[in-house]
């Protein structure tokens, strides 16, 4: 599908001067080699969630590390609690919100006087996250790098008072 794009951009004719660095067909093929390789290392790991998460908790052990032996960095990790926070109740949330839909049949039962045409307290739902597991562990990875990235500049360390 890529590769299909990219000749047809390369076919198109030229309307903006060739001094932009994105239309450069260099930076185009760079940028296609780094997603695509990037995509299959996602590819390779997702069957193996034991792993990830270790590798994701020895990310965790370098930034508690990093950040307790430079000292400060105070708004990073608050950012990045704020951050993981957000995730852990996307994590633990449904997809569906059953006082939603709870609220959306009293408002249909009061307009219409419908009998019920399944029993829908024994029927089977199973419980959907709004965020999956997999997308959980791929943000969390990536606020850890990119929190231990930070730690590496000094002017992200804004003095806190308490």
């Amino acid at each position: 599908f890529f590769c299909h794009i990219i000749k047809m951009l390369d076919q198109a004719p030229e309307t903006k001067p060739k001094g932009n660095l994105e239309e450069t067909p260099f930076f185009q093929k760079l940028s296609f080699t780094v997603t695509q390789r990037y995509q299959m290392a996602l590819d390779r790991v997702t069957p193996h969630p034991k792993y990830r998460w270790l590798a994701t908790g020895v990310l965790i052990f370098l930034y508690i590390l990093r950040s307790a032996t430079v000292g400060g960095f105070y708004i990073v990790s608050y950012a990045l609690g704020i951050y993981l926070l957000n995730l852990l109740i996307g994590f633990l949330a449904p997809k569906i919100d059953p006082e939603t839909i709870l609220a959306e049949i009293d408002d249909a039962s009061e307009d219409d006087e419908m009998l019920p045409t399944t029993e829908s307290d024994t029927e089977f739902k199973p419980f959907i996250r709004k965020l999956n597991e997999f997308k959980f562990w791929l943000s969390t990875t990536k606020a850890f790098l990119i929190s231990i990235t930070c730690t590496f500049f000094p002017f992200l360390d804004i003095p806190v008072f308490w």
